[in-house]
């Protein structure tokens, strides 16, 4: 049996373990990033005064901090720790996501979404990092599928749910009760979770040295390790490719994300609860997209065919969008639905692809400076609807020009360079 047989009959309790673990962890930080859109369609815009362009540039500030502290935390994270970089992360969003409760001054408001962004900045990249230690290659693409499904499911019980505590309570309640869970997790993290195979009890002593030694045989296949991980990442035509990919393909996930629901509000004149309702129903198609097409993915051992058609697919649907425009709300939901899938299936082969182009160490260097060019994209795409809507009073102009990033998004992943069996698919 070889090592990559043996890691997979002796480590599947890895997978009851760990991937339950970083689907948490990272459903929280997405539930901090995209109630803001819930509590805008719920009466804070109302209450606070805010315009569709002061509220997307709220929403997008986020990203700023996000971008910013990508790099410096991956490296923290590949140098010392992820689980302790995490641990003071998800302790700090708690607060600050509690906060956003509290708060009436726009001005403040945008400090606080910053300073969310910064401390969330590292978490996915290092939970890709942790991944990677801990899963082979013909794993990777579903445990990456695995942590990513808690950006739509959290999507889909954040809009389900939030709607119904705002009616309940407030926008500001919703904000109060969605941002104590992280106070907690913070120490479950930290207590579950350890950096590597090798540093845990759980895993029987065969099972911890199979997967270590599964991986490393993986790494010896690829370049040596550069002794300067961030250079290494910027003049790699791959990183490079792959970064511009992402900040286009994040314009049209979070010009979708932080839209969807004051357009099903404005399209369909429901409440805010049946609105939230509503605004799940992408996700849960989504879901099941992302699970399928990972597990493709990994059986194959090819990534780029199953990332391109897909966001090829959700650029048709944001234009048929633009065609009907609202008088034809709900056949327009229908290709939003549609969009939703094509925006997240490819998330798990898209971020396998990067873990198998370069060795470990500037792989999760890669992974940041790819993630802060999506943090860029998210920027842009939460603010430019709102501008777009403000400026032409409807969403037919940032569905087109959502059709137009998906599209050039499907065109780079083609041109990234891969390996021999890559190229064929």
């Amino acid at each position: 049996m070889n090592t990559v047989e043996q890691a997979g009959t002796l480590g599947r309790q890895r997978w009851l373990r760990l991937i339950p673990i970083v689907f948490v962890t990272y459903s929280l930080a997405y539930l901090d990033r995209s109630n803001f859109s819930i509590a805008t369609a719920g009466g804070m815009a109302e209450d606070l005064k805010l315009t569709s362009t002061t509220s997307g540039l709220i929403g997008a500030s986020f990203f700023l901090g996000y971008f910013l502290l990508q790099v410096p935390g991956v490296l923290y994270a590949d140098r010392r720790s992820v689980r302790s970089l995490i641990f003071w992360s998800v302790l700090a969003w708690g607060v600050l996501a509690t906060a956003q409760g509290l708060l009436s001054s726009v001005p403040v408001l945008i400090v606080v979404r910053f300073l969310l962004g910064a401390v969330e900045a590292a978490v996915l990249p290092a939970l890709v990092v942790l991944l990677a230690r801990w899963f082979t290659k013909a794993e990777r693409g579903r445990a990456n599928a695995f942590l990513i499904l808690g950006n739509p499911v959290t999507v889909m019980w954040l809009s389900a749910l939030s709607g119904y505590l705002i009616e309940a309570t407030s926008w500001r309640g919703m904000f109060i009760i969605e941002g104590i869970p992280a106070l907690i997790w913070a120490f479950v993290f930290r207590a579950q979770v350890r950096d590597r195979p090798a540093d845990t009890q759980w895993l029987d002593p065969a099972g911890r040295d199979a997967i270590e030694r599964a991986i490393a045989a993986e790494q010896a296949q690829l370049p040596e390790p550069a002794d300067r991980p961030v250079r290494e990442a910027l003049r790699s035509k791959a990183v490079l490719l792959l970064s511009a990919q992402y900040l286009l393909w994040s314009i049209g996930v979070y010009g979708f994300v932080f839209w969807l629901p004051s357009i099903v509000k404005a399209g369909s004149s429901a409440g805010i609860g049946a609105t939230g309702l509503l605004s799940a129903i992408p996700y849960a198609f989504a879901v099941v997209a992302m699970l399928i097409n990972s597990r493709s993915s990994d059986r194959s051992g090819v990534r780029r065919r199953y990332v391109w058609p897909w966001l090829l697919a959700g650029a048709v649907a944001f234009y048929g969008s633009y065609l009907l425009g609202k008088q034809h709300f709900w056949w327009a939901f229908v290709l939003l639905a549609i969009a939703a899938v094509a925006l997240y299936a490819p998330y798990g082969p898209f971020f396998a692809l990067i873990s198998e182009l370069l060795p470990q160490r500037t792989a999760g260097v890669a992974v940041a400076v790819i993630n802060a060019a999506g943090a860029l994209g998210g920027f842009l795409g939460t603010y430019l609807v709102g501008w777009l809507e403000s400026a032409t009073g409807s969403t037919a102009a940032a569905f087109l020009m959502l059709a137009g990033t998906m599209a050039a998004a499907a065109v780079l992943v083609v041109a990234v360079p891969v390996k021999t069996k890559e190229r064929r698919a």
